[in-house]
């Protein structure tokens, strides 16, 4: 079990009206879509080791998911060279804890990986029809559910085991991935409590996630954001995740979270 914790959250989402509506969207500020924070090390360095050990569960790529993955890339390496925590040069870059990392288009993902602590999820319409569908992912820290089994499925299927996906909202989700802008792109944010701080949390469909209430509890929160990427139209879901331990929170925070918690919200 690995404990890896920012000291704050940035985001609170049970006490944020904006966020606690479903879908909960916002808009995403300029230079603001990634984020660095005190976790940042440990983060990146535990995604390079679940690469290492568990590349097939971290990592998935689809035929003809190329495109749009150069595309992230270059977007992503568009947004560090704005920032004034990373330095690129040709072909490498020094991040704010002082790693050179080699820039190589040819890895994308890999490399992203090793740059910032966002988890990278990739969405393409087919012939412009349909559904998104999943088509390339960087997951190292999924919140209970298995890359494997979402890799090539559309939006509803993914979300098939979550009960406020209802064909309504599936409808809304699809009408947000095609009707959102590249120079607008959106966040949201969720937030659960866990017994284990482990950010590698995978499960199965069909598994409920069990919570021990009787130890340490930890607040596990993700700041997704959707941002549409402009040549290819495909769709880039990414996922900041935040841990911080509940202990933490004064007593009104932690009823509201356990309370949170009780009501599946």
């Amino acid at each position: 079990m690995h404990e890896i914790c920012q000291a704050e959250l940035p985001i609170r989402p049970w006490e944020d009206p904006r966020l606690a509506r479903l879908p909960g969207l916002l808009p995403i500020e300029t230079g603001d879509w990634l984020q660095v924070d005190d976790a940042y090390g440990a983060q990146i360095a535990h995604k390079q080791a679940l690469l290492a050990t568990r590349r097939g569960q971290v990592l998935q790529v689809m035929p003809g998911a190329a495109a749009g993955l150069a595309e992230l890339f270059d977007l992503v390496l568009e947004q560090l060279r704005a920032r004034p925590d990373f330095h690129l040069e040709g072909d490498r870059a020094t991040c704010p804890d002082g790693r050179k990392v080699a820039l190589d288009p040819a890895r994308p993902l890999e490399t992203l990986a090793a740059l910032v602590q966002e988890d990278f999820c990739l969405l393409h319409k087919p012939d412009g029809a349909g559904e998104h569908l999943l088509t390339a992912a960087l997951l190292g820290f999924p919140a209970s559910w298995t890359l494997a089994e979402k890799i090539g499925r559309p939006l509803t299927a993914i979300h098939g085991p979550v009960a406020e996906y209802s064909p309504d909202m599936a409808r809304r989700v699809q009408r947000l991935f095609d009707g959102v802008r590249p120079e607008r792109p959106i966040w949201r944010a969720n937030c659960l409590l866990y017994d284990d701080p482990e950010l590698f949390q995978p499960r199965p469909e069909g598994t409920r996630r069990a919570l021990d209430t009787s130890g340490r509890l930890w607040v596990r929160v993700e700041r997704q954001s959707i941002v549409k990427l402009e040549e290819t139209n495909d769709v880039i879901f990414s996922i900041h995740t935040y841990v911080v331990p509940l202990e933490q929170f004064d007593a009104q925070d932690r009823a509201a979270l356990l309370a949170r918690q009780a009501s599946g919200h």
